[in-house]
C-alpha cells in the first residue's frame, strides 16, 4: 500500500510539474501585471511617437480598463496582421488594437467588449467624391496586410473593385496621394485619423457601411478576464469616459459624435 500510495503521490507531482511548462493559460485578473498590444501606426487610434511612448483613443481605452482592474501594465506595438499570433504565443495579455469582432477571430482568440461602434468608410482624394460602397467598382483600393477591410467591400458586397496590396496604412496614403491607387477604406476612425495626420485635404466621404464591432482581444478560454473586462467597459460609458475620449481624439474630424451608447456586448464565450 505505502508503495502504491508513493507511486500516486509521484504521478501527481510529476502532473503538477508538466502543467507548469506547458505555458497554460492565466487570467488576466490573476495577473501582477498586464502586456497590452496597441498599434503602433495609426493617427489619433494607436500612435508610437518619436519617444516611444503611444497615444490615442485605443490607447486610453486600455490604460482605462487596466487601471479598472487594478493592474500595472506595459505597452507593446502590434501591426494588424499580428494580433492574433501575439494572444496565442502569449507576447501579450490584451489586444486594444482596431481588432474588429468576427466569427473566424473567435476560434482563436477570445473578445471583451465591443468597447466602441464604428463604419467603414472611404478616404479619397479631395477632387473625388464617392458616395456609397458601390461608387469603388473597377476603382483601386489599397489593401493593408492583416486587414480585411477589402474582403468586406470585394467579397461580402460584391462590389469588383481592384485590391492593390500595401503593407501598412502609412504606404496606402503615399499611394492616394500619388494617384496609385483612387481610394483607402477602414474603420471611420481609423481614416479620420490618418487625415487629421496628413493635412493635406484628403476627403472623408460619409459613406457609412458595414458596422464595425472593436473588441479587446484575450487568450482563448479566459472568461473571468472577459467579464472583468465588460464590466471596466460599462463603467467607461457610464462615467462619462467614452465621450470624453471620443471627442478629444475625434472631436474636429468630422465624425458624428452626436449618440454615444453602451455597445452591445457580445458575451464571453
Amino acid at each position: 500500500m505505502k508503495r502504491v500510495l508513493a507511486a500516486v503521490v509521484a504521478l501527481m507531482a510529476a502532473a503538477v510539474v508538466a502543467g507548469c511548462g506547458t505555458g497554460s493559460a492565466e487570467s488576466i485578473v490573476d495577473q501582477d501585471e498586464l502586456v497590452i498590444a496597441v498599434r503602433p501606426d495609426l493617427p489619433s487610434v494607436g500612435f508610437r511617437r518619436t519617444d516611444g511612448t503611444f497615444e490615442g483613443f485605443d490607447v486610453d481605452v486600455a490604460r482605462y480598463v487596466a487601471g479598472k482592474l487594478g493592474k500595472p501594465f506595459t505597452l507593446v506595438p502590434v501591426l494588424a496582421a499580428d494580433r492574433d499570433k501575439v494572444l496565442v504565443d502569449g507576447r501579450a495579455d490584451m489586444v486594444v488594437a482596431t481588432y474588429t469582432i468576427s466569427m473566424d477571430r473567435k476560434a482563436t482568440v477570445l473578445f471583451a467588449g465591443p468597447y466602441h461602434i464604428s463604419y467603414q468608410d472611404i478616404l479619397t482624394r479631395p477632387d473625388e467624391r464617392i458616395a456609397n460602397v458601390r461608387d469603388l467598382a473597377g476603382r483601386r483600393i489599397c489593401e493593408v496586410q492583416g486587414s480585411n477591410a477589402v474582403q468586406r467591400v470585394v467579397e461580402e458586397r460584391k462590389v469588383p473593385a481592384r485590391v492593390v496590396p500595401f503593407a501598412d496604412y502609412k504606404a496606402c496614403l503615399a499611394a492616394l496621394k500619388s494617384e496609385q491607387v483612387d481610394a483607402v477604406t477602414t474603420n471611420d476612425v481609423i481614416l479620420a485619423g490618418l487625415a487629421m495626420q496628413d493635412g493635406s485635404g484628403l476627403r472623408l466621404n460619409n459613406a457609412q457601411f458595414n458596422e464595425q464591432r472593436s473588441g479587446i482581444g484575450l487568450p482563448k478560454g479566459d472568461v473571468p478576464g472577459c467579464e472583468a473586462v465588460n464590466r471596466a467597459i460599462t463603467d467607461m460609458y457610464q462615467d462619462g469616459t467614452a465621450e470624453k475620449l471620443l471627442h478629444r481624439w475625434f472631436g474636429t474630424s468630422g465624425l458624428d459624435l452626436s449618440t454615444i451608447a453602451v455597445p452591445q456586448f457580445e458575451g464571453c464565450s
